[in-house]
C-alpha cells in the first residue's frame, strides 16, 4: 500500500470516529479561518427491503355477546388458515385482544324527531398483525382478501410497510462512502488552489434519509424514513473540515 492510500485510510478512519462521538454527545464547534477547508461528502445504496408487516382488522356484530364472541373465534380460524395457505407460519401472525363495543340504535317519532335509543347488540373487533421476512407470501395474502370477503368476513386491510433489519450495518457502510466523496472532494479543491490538506479538525454526519426508489418523494430535514416501497435508497451526507 503507498503512502497517499495509508494517509486517506487513516482520515476516513479518523473520520468515523469523531462522527461516531459527536453522536453521543456535543462539543464545541471551532473557528473556520482562511487556512481551513469544509466539505460535503454524500454516500448513497440501493437496497431491498428484507421483512414486511401487514396489519387488518375484522369485526363481527351479534345482539349477544356470546354469538358474537363464536363467530369471531370462527373468523379467527379462517383468517389464520388464509394466511397459512399463503405460506405464512404461525410465529409470523398475532391477535391482539379483542376490542368489545356496545351498539345502540337511534329511535325516532313520526316528526322524525331523536327520541333515545337502545341496545341492538354487540360488536368485536379484531386486529391482526403478519411480520415476515416471506415478502412474498404476504404480498400474495394482500391480493387475495376478496377470498375471506366471500365467507362473510368483515376484512379491512392496510396497504403493507417494507422494513430492513440490517440499517445499522447499512449506515456504516454509507458513512464510509460519504467520508471517501468528501476527502476526495477536499483533495481535488486543494490541488486546484495549489495547496495540500493536512489535518482533519472536524467530522460532523448529516441527516440519515431512506427514500422510495423511482419516486419523486422529497428529502426532510428530519430525515425522511420510507416504509410503503419495497425498493428504497438511503442516503448520508458527511462534513469534513481540514487544515490547509
Amino acid at each position: 500500500m503507498n503512502k497517499s492510500k495509508i494517509i486517506s485510510s487513516s482520515i476516513i478512519g479518523l473520520a468515523l470516529v469523531i462522527i461516531s462521538f459527536k453522536l453521543a454527545s456535543s462539543w464545541e464547534k471551532t473557528h473556520v479561518g482562511f487556512n481551513n477547508i469544509s466539505v460535503t461528502g454524500l454516500g448513497t445504496e440501493n437496497f431491498d427491503s428484507d421483512l414486511i408487516v401487514w396489519k387488518a382488522s375484522f369485526s363481527r356484530n351479534a345482539f349477544t355477546l356470546s354469538e358474537a364472541n363464536s363467530l369471531m373465534k370462527s373468523d379467527i380460524e379462517a383468517v389464520k388458515s388464509f394466511l397459512k395457505s399463503n405460506g405464512i407460519n404461525d410465529k409470523e401472525i398475532s391477535f391482539s385482544s379483542l376490542k368489545i363495543n356496545r351498539n345502540y340504535k337511534q329511535l325516532y317519532n313520526n316528526e322524525g324527531n331523536a327520541t333515545g335509543s337502545i341496545f341492538d347488540g354487540f360488536n368485536l373487533l379484531q386486529e391482526v398483525v403478519v411480520e415476515s421476512k416471506n415478502l412474498a407470501a404476504v404480498e400474495k395474502s394482500t391480493t387475495q382478501v376478496g377470498n375471506l370477503i366471500e365467507q362473510g368476513i368483515e376484512f379491512t386491510a392496510d396497504e403493507p410497510d417494507y422494513y430492513y433489519t440490517k440499517l445499522a450495518d447499512l449506515k456504516l457502510e454509507l458513512l464510509k462512502g460519504a467520508t471517501q466523496d468528501a476527502l476526495r472532494r477536499a483533495e481535488s479543491i486543494a490541488e486546484n488552489a495549489k495547496s495540500h490538506i493536512k489535518n482533519l479538525k472536524e467530522a460532523e454526519m448529516g441527516v440519515f434519509q431512506i427514500t422510495g426508489q423511482n419516486t419523486n418523494e422529497d428529502y426532510s430535514w428530519g430525515g425522511s424514513f420510507n416504509t410503503k416501497s419495497k425498493h428504497k435508497t438511503a442516503s448520508i451526507t458527511v462534513k469534513l473540515s481540514f487544515e490547509l
